[in-house]
C-alpha cells in the first residue's frame, strides 16, 4: 500500500509528458502563445517543418532543464530530512505550477509555471524510485519499483485521453488540460504525508528502533534481524561519508556510476519522448487531422501503460537483462520500419494513404510497447537498486539529473531535427538502441533477487567490473570491509 501510494508520484512526471504534446497542437494555444506556428501549421507546404519554432520547444523543454537543478538540489533534502520530505516538496511545488500554467495570460507566466511543475518532477522522481526500492522486499523489488513507470505511464494516458477531450473546448480546452495536473499532485501531496519513512532512511538518520518497527510492520514478521542488521552497517558506513557526491566518484562505485548515467540516457536516446512528448505534433507533420492525431496518441498511451504491466509480471522472474535485450531489439525493427515507410511514401507534397496510415501507428505502438516492457520502467529500477546507503540519493540525483538533461535536449531540438533529418531521425534513433542492446549484453549483470544492500557484491563478481573496482580487504570478521576500501588504481 505505501509503494502503491508513492508512486502516484509518477503520474505528475506522465501526466506532463502526454499533456505539453496535445496542447501545444491546440489552436486556440498556438493563436495566444505562439502565432507564428499557428500560420505554419495551417500551411500544407512545409510537412516534417509545421512545429519547427525555439519558443514552442522551450515550452516543453524547460520543464526539464529545471527539474534537472532541482533534481541535485533534492539530493541533500532525501538524505538527511528523509524520502518523504523530498515526496510531499514535489507535490506542492507541481502544485503551484499546475495553477500558473492554467491562469497563463502570457509566456513568461507559462514559463514560470513550466519551471514550477519542473522543480517538482525534479523532487518527485528523485525520491520516489528511492523510496520504492527501499521498502520492497528484495523478491518483489523489480515489480513494485515498477509501480513508479506504470503510473507515469497512466498519466502519460489520463493527459491524451483529457487533450482528446479538451480539444473540443474552444478557446479555453487548453487551460482544463493544463490546470488538471493539479489532481495527481495533490494526490502526491496529501499521500506523501501519510506515508511511512522508509526504514533505511530512519536508521540513516539515527532513529533505529523507529525504523526497526517500520520494518518490522511493511515484512509483516518480527523476524528481520539479518536485514535490519544489514541496514544498520550500511548506515554506519553512510553516515562516515560527509560528502556522498565526492565519494561516489571513487573507484569502487565505478560501475553505479556509470549505470546511473548510461542508463538514463540510453532510455531518452530511445526516441520515445520525442513521440510521447510530440505525438500529436508527429501525427498532424505526417499528414493526419487534428483529431485524427489526438486519437492515435491517445492509442499510444493506452499501449504504453497496458506494456507496463507486462514487465511489473515478468521482471522478478525472467530478470532485468532479459527484458531490456528483447525491448531493445523489437525497438530497433520498429524504428527502422518507420523510417523506410516515412522515406518511401511520405515527404515533399507526398501524403500518406489510409492504408500506410494506420501502418504506421500499429508500427509506432509496437515501438512504444517494447519500450514500455524494457527500458521504459527498468531505466528507473536499476539505478535505484544498485547504490550502496551512503551514495543513493547522490546516484540517484545523477539518475534524474542525467535522465531530465536529456529530455530537456530532446525537447528542445527534436522538431528540429525532425525538420532536418526527416524520415533519417528514425534511423539516428535505431542507432542508439543498438548501441545500448549491445551495452547491456555486455556490461550489466543481472540485479534480479538480490537483496539492495549486498548489491556490492555483485560488480566483484562481473568479468569485467571487477578489474575496475580496487582490491577488497578483509576485515576481522572475515567479511568486506567496504568503507576502507583502498584506490590503488590510477
Amino acid at each position: 500500500m505505501a509503494c502503491l501510494v508513492a508512486a502516484v508520484g509518477g503520474s505528475i512526471f506522465g501526466y506532463d509528458i502526454g499533456i505539453s504534446g496535445g496542447v501545444t497542437s491546440m489552436d486556440p494555444f498556438l493563436e495566444k502563445f505562439f502565432p507564428v506556428v499557428y500560420r505554419k501549421k495551417n500551411s500544407p507546404s512545409h510537412n516534417y517543418c509545421r512545429y519547427d519554432n525555439q519558443g514552442l520547444s522551450a515550452f516543453t523543454s524547460s520543464l526539464y532543464l529545471a527539474g534537472l537543478v532541482a533534481s541535485l538540489a533534492a539530493s541533500p533534502v532525501t538524505r538527511k530530512h528523509g524520502r518523504r520530505v523530498s515526496i510531499v516538496c514535489g507535490g506542492i511545488s507541481f502544485l503551484v505550477g499546475a495553477t500558473l500554467n492554467s491562469a497563463a495570460v502570457n509566456l513568461p507566466m507559462l514559463l514560470l509555471g513550466r519551471i514550477m511543475l519542473g522543480i517538482g518532477i525534479g523532487f518527485g522522481n528523485q525520491a520516489v524510485p528511492l523510496y520504492l526500492s527501499e521498502m520492497a522486499p528484495a523478491h518483489l523489488r523489480g515489480g513494485l519499483n515498477m509501480m513508479f513507470q506504470l503510473a507515469t505511464t497512466l498519466g502519460i494516458f489520463s493527459a491524451n485521453m483529457i487533450n482528446y477531450g479538451t480539444e473540443k473546448i474552444k478557446p479555453w480546452g487548453w487551460r482544463l488540460s493544463l490546470g488538471l495536473a493539479a489532481v495527481p499532485a495533490l494526490l502526491m501531496t496529501i499521500g506523501g504525508a501519510f506515508l511511512p519513512e522508509t526504514p533505511n532512511s530512519l536508521v540513516e538518520q539515527g532513529r533505529a528502533v523507529e525504523g526497526r518497527r517500520v520494518l518490522e510492520k511493511i515484512r509483516g514478521t518480527n523476524d528481520v534481524d539479518a536485514e535490519f542488521q544489514d541496514m544498520v552497517e550500511a548506515s554506519e558506513l553512510a553516515n562516515s561519508i560527509e560528502h556522498p557526491f565526492r565519494n561516489i566518484l571513487e573507484r569502487r562505485n565505478r560501475p553505479q556510476l556509470v549505470m546511473a548515467v548510461l542508463m538514463p540516457t540510453f532510455q531518452i536516446l530511445t526516441g520515445i519522448n520525442s513521440i510521447l512528448f510530440y505525438a500529436p505534433v508527429l501525427f498532424q507533420s505526417m499528414g493526419f487531422g487534428g483529431n485524427a492525431s489526438l486519437y492515435s496518441s491517445v492509442m499510444t498511451g493506452a499501449v504504453l501503460a497496458s506494456s507496463t504491466l507486462v514487465s511489473i509480471a515478468t521482471v522478478d522472474r525472467w530478470g532485468r537483462r532479459a527484458l531490456l535485450i528483447g525491448g531493445g531489439l523489437q525497438m530497433i525493427m520498429c524504428q527502422v520500419a518507420l523510417a523506410v515507410i516515412l522515406g518511401v511514401k511520405f515527404g515533399g507534397d507526398k501524403q500518406l494513404s489510409k492504408e500506410f496510415t494506420i501502418v504506421v501507428v500499429v508500427v509506432i505502438c509496437l515501438f512504444v510497447a517494447a519500450f514500455g516492457w524494457s527500458w521504459g520502467p527498468l531505466g528507473w529500477t536499476i539505478p535505484s537498486e544498485i547504490f550502496p546507503l551512503e551514495t543513493r540519493s547522490a546516484g540517484q540525483s545523477i539518475t534524474v539529473s542525467v535522465n531530465l538533461f536529456f529530455t530537456f535536449a530532446i525537447a528542445q531540438s527534436f522538431l528540429s531535427l525532425l525538420c532536418s533529418f526527416k524520415f533519417g531521425i528514425f534511423l539516428f534513433f535505431a542507432g542508439w538502441i543498438t548501441i545500448m542492446t549491445v551495452f547491456v549484453y555486455v556490461f550489466l549483470p543481472e540485479t534480479k533477487g538480490v537483496p539492495i544492500e549486498e548489491m556490492i557484491l555483485l560488480w566483484r563478481k562481473h568479468w569485467f567490473w571487477k578489474r575496475v573496482m580496487p582490491p577488497i580487504e578483509v576485515a576481522e570478521e572475515g567479511g568486506p570491509a567496504e568503507a576502507e576500501l583502498p584506490d590503488t588504481r590510477l
